[in-house]
């Protein structure tokens, strides 16, 4: 297997620290609102990751951290008149209500930030202790960027320019603009916990690292994130994990790309800016996930009503081949596994991996009607592979006629038809068999006609 690290910026061997598993950290979410697209491409991207290592027969440690202490959260819990803890709370249940309906597995570790405090106060008086950061006058404490020789390796930048464009706040008290904080004094009234430097809580870049370092180890294969987080967050995740630990913090990075809408930058200022329920509410959770397994996890994503069509009359074409046979295990030709297997060893190659099975798709329609005994097993490859992305679990029927409610005509009676046309068809009045059919197209379904008889769909063209 070959995957792209970002840190070196080339693809490299798969190469585990223990053979056989793999440690793996994903940054989570903020929990101070609902999650929205561009969560639900990481969520999907390194759910698909997950899912593929597993059935290459690794064990795999997935954790996925939990941000739930942070400015944002303060202000969110402030403006609602809430409680800290009763909006993180909820946040979570939703966030783990839009991952189930993605069809997104659960990792299999979920840390929280401030269930490790310990943890956190515990590394930054080990960076203290060896010089690497320093307890300020205000009782915040601070990282020496300066004194980490490979600050900036991950992004490829440069201290200097850096320093250019940084600058110290009003009530900061950094020896250097560069330097960022890694314990914040509490305000009065603030949520805090206490530590050798007073009340206060952690930044945001420590609470990654101590959890990531309890979890997995010092050093551990794999640590994943959205496309924003290369600088400064992973950047200081870096620097503060290794100068504690003195050991090489991960061996592999890997960030999924972003998500863009009509080909702009997603914002709220845009007001092109989706939660996940929100769309849920009007798409189907798997053409949702279709369109972000179908772009290769590190290229980034046009959320379009176009592409969101394109998305599902692809899954229809996989669920028409699917339609109507029942999947059985058998003996197929091996080369729809050995080019699936090839294209996700390659860095993961989503877009390839489903050309394979849109092949595998074509010669279950031949075979459904040339070779109907060999589409049971045929249906049951197609159906194995696709559940390797989490595509194809839902009934074929139930996903064809979805949107039937939305008809000027119910179910009972498009079947009331279809029986009609059949009896006309047994009676070799094949004009009024026509006229059923295109009555029926009229109101947008599509008649299907097999061996097995008879099926429709809803026609979204």
């Amino acid at each position: 297997m070959q995957i792209y690290n970002t840190l070196t910026r080339r693809k490299e061997p798969l190469s585990p620290i223990e053979p056989g598993k793999l440690g793996m950290y994903v940054c989570g979410i903020t929990v101070y609102d609902y999650c929205h697209i561009g969560h639900a491409r990481v969520m999907v991207a390194f759910d698909v990751i997950t899912r593929y290592l597993r059935a290459r027969g690794y064990d795999v440690n997935y954790v996925r951290n939990i941000t739930d202490i942070d400015d944002k959260i303060l202000k969110r819990a402030e403006e609602n008149g809430e409680a800290i803890g009763a909006l993180t709370e909820r946040m979570i249940t939703a966030m783990h209500e839009d991952e189930d309906r993605l069809k997104v597995l659960r990792p299999d570790h979920e840390p929280r930030a401030t269930r490790h405090i310990d943890d956190i106060v515990e590394m930054i008086e080990t960076l203290i202790g060896k010089g690497f950061a320093y307890a300020a006058e205000n009782g915040d404490v601070y990282y020496r960027v300066r004194k980490f020789a490979d600050y900036g390796k991950l992004n490829n930048r440069d201290l200097d320019e850096m320093r250019s464009g940084a600058r110290i706040d009003v009530g900061e008290h950094k020896e250097d603009p560069l330097d960022f904080v890694l314990w914040k004094a509490a305000k009065p009234g603030e949520t805090s916990w206490p530590s050798p430097w007073g009340e206060g809580r952690p930044g945001w870049h420590i609470e990654c690292s101590a959890m990531s370092t309890c979890c997995l180890g010092d050093t551990f294969d794999i640590h994943g994130g959205g496309p924003d987080l290369t600088f400064p967050h992973h950047e200081n995740e870096i620097a503060q994990s290794e100068a504690a630990t003195g050991s090489r913090y991960v061996n592999t990075w890997m960030h999924a790309g972003a998500v863009r809408v009509d080909s702009e930058k997603m914002s709220k200022s845009l007001g092109n800016f989706f939660t996940i329920r929100e769309v849920l509410e009007v798409h189907d959770p798997e053409v949702v996930r279709y369109l972000l397994v179908a772009s290769h996890y590190r290229s980034p994503i046009n959320y379009a009503p176009d592409a969101l069509d394109d998305a599902r009359r692809s899954l229809e074409r996989f669920y028409n081949a699917l339609n109507g046979v029942e999947a059985v295990e058998g003996r197929v030709e091996a080369r729809f596994d050995e080019r699936f297997t090839a294209a996700m060893d390659d860095d993961f190659n989503t877009p390839e991996a489903l050309a394979v099975l849109f092949d595998l798709a074509r010669e279950l329609n031949v075979a459904k009607k040339e070779a109907p005994e060999t589409a049971p097993a045929l249906a049951f490859e197609l159906k194995r592979l696709g559940e390797v992305l989490g595509l194809f679990d839902q009934d074929p029927a139930a996903f064809l006629q979805a949107g039937a409610t939305a008809l000027a005509i119910g179910e009972d009676e498009i079947e009331a038809r279809i029986a009609a046309r059949a009896a006309a068809k047994k009676a070799r009045d094949f004009a009024e068999a026509d006229r059923i059919r295109e009555e029926l197209t009229a109101l947008g379904i599509t008649l299907k006609d097999s061996r097995e008889g008879t099926t429709w769909v809803v026609d979204r063209d």
